[in-house]
């Protein structure tokens, strides 16, 4: 009986607590298992797939209102660090998505959100996190001056 009383207990214990259950996108499940060198690779990937995605939009349909919102919403930002990879190695965006990651506020967003963060933070002045979020102020929105 001794037996089968502890596991019973713990799982009881377990049972009533409260969870709050993490709503781990797939992509962000994947992206933790990887190692660096393959979050690399998978940052890169991700970046060329834009890139053709986009130029096959546009050899399709042409420069329309679907090729307009995929170079708007997807394929500027990855344009952008494609700017930056001369000055800038992969493997600081890599840490800047990691840290978006990192907060699980964040693990259901897509993956294209971790890349504007870390696009948005790379570029940003300082040599902290806290500096860094300082200078980008990063969701302040400027009114409209007319």
């Amino acid at each position: 009986m001794k037996k089968l009383f502890i596991p019973i207990f713990i799982i009881s214990m377990l049972w009533s607590q409260d969870f709050e259950p993490t709503n781990l996108s797939p992509i962000v499940a994947y992206w933790k298992t990887l190692t660096p060198d393959q979050k690399e690779t998978y940052l890169f990937s991700y970046m060329t797939q834009t890139y053709e995605t986009y130029a096959g939009l546009k050899e399709e349909f042409g420069y329309n209102e679907l090729t307009k919102w995929y170079y708007d919403n997807r394929a500027e930002q990855v344009f952008g660090i494609f700017d930056q990879l001369e000055e800038t190695d992969l493997k600081e965006f890599v840490g800047w998505i990691d840290e978006f990651y990192r907060h699980e506020d964040f693990v259901d967003r897509p993956f294209y959100e971790a890349m504007a963060f870390a696009f948005r933070f790379q570029q940003s002045a300082g040599e902290t996190l806290w500096e860094k979020y300082e200078n980008a102020k990063f969701g302040k929105i400027k009114p409209d001056e007319e």
